[in-house]
């Protein structure tokens, strides 16, 4: 299959450089890689360029989560496009892995699993491990008895998609605040197709979010379910896998590191609230919207 490699930047320091040396070489021979940047003030489209990667430019007033990775997909012509973030390190073959899955004709799209970086604190350590597990799997309409929501769970840190059904779907939505890869997995299970889960295609990636960044997420998080509430109307909400969460945060601190348990206690509210802000956004003033959101860029094109 003919794949596409497209990798959205913005400063991404160290950690680019690091995953760029993994991408070129996994990518060798194999796949063209296309880097998006949106304004980089660092070395971010040096890095690019150093590794011949087909650099294109943009302002970051014209980013997006969902618009500019369909331009990355208007940008190639391939069969597959696989989709990673610049802080994502691939390890162990994992392009080639994800794309494997695509031998079974009924996927039309497919996300990885995520390791921690080694930098690691337990909170987003443990976080990697409840939210990406060791067995794979594919799921359809089938599996949302079982699974609900988790049936359309998908992240563009590490995800391929087949361009064809990518196409016929409509791709991501032109303008979101996040959640775009939900977004195009709830219309893919819903137009009948299959997405998979690929355990052994694996890269490192996490955060170390402080309680401030995570409610600015989980407030972006909460405009999403706003803005799409078909998909909750469709899968179920969250509020279940929200509970194992922190029943399995608070077993693995206290086994593994117990002075971090108040900091996940502050962490967990600070979510809370801060989706709980974000399903209501429409009653904040515009101005304030933007300052409880992490994606600040979203509100500049958005109206009151």
């Amino acid at each position: 299959m003919n794949v596409t490699i497209v990798i959205p930047t913005y400063n991404g320091g160290t950690v680019w450089q690091d995953a760029a040396n993994q991408i070129a070489m996994m990518a060798k021979g194999m796949a063209k890689v296309i880097v998006i940047d949106s304004g980089s003030k660092d070395s971010t489209c040096e890095v690019a360029i150093a590794h011949s990667f087909d650099l294109h430019t943009i302002t970051s007033l014209d980013f997006n989560h969902g618009g500019t990775r369909n331009k990355g997909v208007e940008l190639s012509s391939s069969d597959i496009v696989v989709f990673l973030t610049q802080d994502a390190i691939p390890e162990n073959n994992a392009i080639s892995k994800i794309i494997n899955v695509f031998s079974n004709a009924d996927v039309v799209a497919a996300y990885g699993r995520q390791l921690p970086h080694h930098d690691a604190n337990p909170i987003a350590t443990h976080a990697r491990i409840f939210n990406y597990k060791e067995n794979g799997y594919i799921s359809d309409l089938d599996s949302i008895k079982e699974m609900g929501i988790k049936t359309v769970f998908m992240s563009n840190s590490f995800s391929a998609y087949r361009v064809s059904a990518f196409k016929i779907l409509g791709g991501f939505p032109n303008s979101t605040i996040l959640a775009e890869d939900m977004f195009l997995a709830a219309k893919a299970v819903l137009a009948g197709y299959k997405i998979a889960y690929v355990a052994d295609a694996n890269v490192r990636h996490s955060h170390n979010y402080t309680p401030v960044e995570e409610f600015k997420r989980y407030f972006d998080i909460g405009v999403f379910h706003s803005d799409e509430s078909w998909i909750r109307e469709s899968f179920g909400g969250a509020g279940g896998e929200g509970k194992k969460f922190i029943f399995s945060e608070m077993l693995f601190l206290l086994k593994n590191a117990p002075l971090w348990i108040p900091v996940a206690c502050v962490n967990n509210f600070s979510k809370i609230i801060g989706y709980k802000l974000g399903q209501n956004y429409r009653r904040i003033p515009a101005g304030l919207r933007r300052k409880l959101s992490m994606h600040k860029r979203y509100w500049d094109g958005i109206s009151d």
